[in-house]
């Protein structure tokens, strides 16, 4: 497989939360069922090498997607290809085993992903003997030498999670992922339980990685300058969907949909450009009873009566009624 290849192949991806009362109250009180679409229909791919970032308001569905790209989380339609693996239908046991070595993930709370009772030699090493990649004394030399790679000491393995800082425990979290030699690698909010300073160092390391070992990463954020300092590409959701996707300095520099120029224009401008800004205004809808037409509306200053009744396809990286007759008319105020 060529780096041009993706490594990820997600087609037509949805999953739907059956969130109604137990069936005999809505018997009594004749209410239909409730389905909350928390991943609606997305379509995307990721190169080898690259760096997709995922931004969006909470509850846009973005570590739900997180979950269910790496298998956690049962989708409702759709596929997941992992090298061309969809380990939902794959009968292969091998296939499936050998996919999951090459994809791990990174949590956001590194306290709560390590387990407390393990030592941090022990928590590193599972992954390492659990696929079988090495005997037990060549997995305990794996482990100092991973401790070196994240910028620790190897007698560190010998202690326990609550004896390390927010930073150190998130360094061992990524000493684990990528102690079975992976391709691929989702991170969910990996800074966000950071303070600054630490955060810097995270991603610094995180990129000195991808570049030695080679690594693809899916990076879920709702840091605009996280995702701008390290996604190759960047995918805005909003409910569930995704309402555009591109290059992350033509994306930054030219936003082709009105959320996206919302969330581009909540960030301070410190360079004082004297730019027209439109602060994201409003609250999300109910993702439960979710508005006609284009999700958006409600709060898009720019929605028009075809808004409000059709939802717009993605077309061409954006799903904007407007974008799609005129792809500039957003940078003209």
């Amino acid at each position: 497989m060529s780096a041009a290849d993706p490594i990820v192949v997600v087609r037509g991806l949805r999953r739907v939360f059956d969130v109604s009362p137990p069936w005999l109250s809505r018997l009594i009180d004749r209410e239909p069922r409730r389905l909350l679409k928390a991943v609606d229909g997305l379509d995307f791919s990721i190169v080898r090498g690259e760096t997709l970032g995922l931004v969006g308001e909470s509850g846009s569905g973005k570590s739900t997607l997180a979950r269910m790209v790496v298998g956690l989380l049962a989708a409702s339609a759709g596929q997941v290809l992992i090298e061309g693996v969809d380990l939902a239908a794959t009968g292969d046991p091998a296939a499936r085993r050998a996919v999951r070595r090459r994809m791990q993930m990174i949590f956001q709370d590194p306290f709560a992903s390590l387990n407390p009772r393990w030592r941090i030699g022990a928590i590193i090493a599972e992954p390492i003997l659990a696929f079988g990649l090495a005997g037990r004394q060549a997995a305990a030399r794996r482990v100092g030498e991973l401790l070196n790679l994240v910028g620790l000491h190897p007698a560190d393995s010998r202690k326990f999670p609550h004896e390390f800082s927010g930073g150190q425990r998130q360094r061992i979290a990524i000493a684990r992922a990528i102690a079975s030699n992976p391709d691929f690698i989702v991170c969910d909010e990996p800074t966000s339980a950071l303070d600054v300073s630490i955060q810097a160092q995270i991603l610094n390391l995180m990129r000195d990685l991808q570049d030695r070992l080679g690594l693809t990463y899916l990076l879920i954020t709702h840091n605009l300058a996280v995702v701008r300092f390290m996604a190759t590409r960047v995918g805005v959701m909003y409910l569930g969907r995704l309402v555009e996707i591109g290059e992350t300095e033509a994306l930054f520099a030219k936003p082709r949909h009105p959320y996206t120029r919302m969330l581009l224009d909540a960030v301070p401008d410190l360079s004082m450009s004297g730019r027209a800004r439109t602060p994201v205004g409003g609250e999300p809808p109910n993702p439960i009873d979710q508005p006609p037409g284009c999700p958006f509306h409600p709060r898009c200053p720019r929605a028009i009566e075809v808004c409000r009744t059709e939802t717009p396809a993605f077309v061409d990286d954006v799903a904007c009624h407007l974008a799609h007759g005129d792809p500039g008319w957003l940078g003209r105020e």
